[in-house]
């Protein structure tokens, strides 16, 4: 039996797609192993929100190829889409598959296996064959969805379905609308069969999940709203949790909707990037801090504790310290469960790559720490609300100290928290009192 390795760098969408190139392994009959292990086959789904991510990318093609060097290394997503020249001219990769290409892998690894057969032999080194690539042009008007499909996702407890491809936003630091193309919905009955699968195979919690999945719909003539509701109705389907969200969707009218759903969990990822308007204006995002508060506002409206997390960029081209002090001081009012704090990486191509006043490494540096510092203590002033409270907690698996056996689990919120047990409790939703920390 031919075994496979396969690794997915950056974001749940491109883990998503990475497990269901895995399925697809499985089903023609491949054995599936860890990356660090000897493979026939490596599949690396690569990323490129940074160059960073370029980086790492290229550094795991690489070391496919040093662990095997008569294995096939196929090198799928971002990365690859953005430079699939240098991809191809590296040498590392015999396949190189681009964003919408993903579905052809095994149509793909039959080529370069034709080819490797036909030019045995005739090579000086050991690994024969020509590289494999296929790339097609994301940006190109009227590119269908792709249609990936995870039936049963590594996770055992929660389900990470991909509803939603491509971005029209350009904020002015991203290069994904380059990479991922314009918004592409996948159909309701798809989204609505696959979910119905991953509850016969014993899924609870669906994660809907997009590049840009505030955008649903609008090119299928309905909205995000219309397929929650379709599976809120599905048997089975105990919670429904939503992947990062753009400010701009939540209105009143759409909040006071979700409210009524009670599958979907009161946890909301807004997208923030900075609290300060001047700062806003550069990276083009469509609102202001103002208006990003008042999101919030309505989100604790209808909901009586809501977790709301967002991403913040420091270091933005020409942030001053003023306006870095700004958004210490906005997240502090919005009073945020969890930030995820980025350090701004130049991203080729991008118009913040050509700003000027750049900002140095080390004060960068000094600005993260400074906002994790403010959002290690917004965390734990959100956690500390449900002290001394039942909560419901879907379980995922145990954990032991001092010899004694815990389950592990998360609450609608998405808040860990812990309970005493000596049978399983896996993927068991239970209400218990809330139990904050085992340390």
């Amino acid at each position: 039996m031919k075994r496979a390795a396969l690794h997915s760098l950056g974001c749940k969408v491109n883990s998503y797609e990475t497990e269901a190139m895995q399925q697809m392994l499985e089903q023609a009959g491949y054995e599936i192993v860890p990356f660090h292990e000897k493979a026939d086959l490596y599949v690396i789904n690569t990323c490129s929100v940074t160059n960073v991510a370029d980086r790492k990318s290229r550094q795991m093609i690489h070391r496919a190829r040093r662990q095997n060097p008569d294995a096939i290394v196929a090198a799928a997503g971002c990365y690859v889409q953005t430079a699939a020249a240098q991809a191809q001219e590296d040498g590392a990769a015999d396949i190189v598959i681009g964003n919408n290409c993903k579905q052809d892998l095994l149509e793909l690894i039959a080529e370069c296996e034709a080819q490797r057969q036909q030019a045995e032999g005739r090579t000086q080194e050991g690994r024969p064959g020509a590289g494999v690539s296929e790339i097609i042009d994301i940006n190109r008007p009227g590119q269908p969805y792709e249609e990936l499909k995870v039936s049963h996702p590594a996770d055992h407890t929660r389900a990470f379905l991909k509803i939603q491809d491509g971005c029209n936003q350009f904020c002015s630091y991203c290069i994904i609308p380059y990479v991922r193309g314009r918004i592409r919905s996948r159909k309701p009955e798809d989204v609505v069969a696959e979910t119905e699968e991953l509850v016969k195979n014993g899924f609870q919690e669906i994660v809907l999940t997009g590049i840009h999945l505030s955008s649903y719909g609008r090119d299928l003539g309905c909205t995000l709203l219309d397929i929650i509701r379709r599976l809120h109705g599905i048997p089975g389907v105990r919670r429904i949790r939503l992947g990062s969200l753009e400010p701009g969707i939540i209105t009143e009218e759409f909040v006071k909707e979700l409210a009524g759903l009670k599958k979907v969990c009161p946890h909301f990822h807004l997208s923030l990037q900075s609290g300060s308007d001047t700062v806003l204006k550069r990276m083009n995002r469509k609102y202001t801090a103002e208006e990003y508060l008042e999101k919030c506002g309505i989100l604790r409206k209808y909901y009586e504790h809501p977790a709301i997390t967002t991403d913040v960029i420091v270091g933005f081209p020409g942030e001053t310290e003023a306006e870095f002090s700004e958004t210490c001081e906005f997240v502090k009012k919005a009073a945020f469960y969890e930030i995820h704090v980025f350090k701004y990486s130049r991203r080729n191509g991008t118009a913040a790559a050509k700003m000027p006043d750049q900002i140095p490494e080390s004060v960068k540096g000094e600005r993260s720490h400074i906002l994790m510092g403010i959002a290690e203590q917004l965390k734990t002033d959100f956690v500390r609300w449900y002290r001394g409270k039942t909560v419901e907690v879907l379980f995922e698996e145990p954990v032991w100290l001092n010899g004694k056996q815990y389950y592990e689990g998360f609450t609608p919120e998405y808040v860990k928290t812990w309970y005493p047990s000596e049978e399983s409790l896996g993927n068991r939703i239970m209400k218990v009192e809330f139990f904050g920390d085992l340390v």
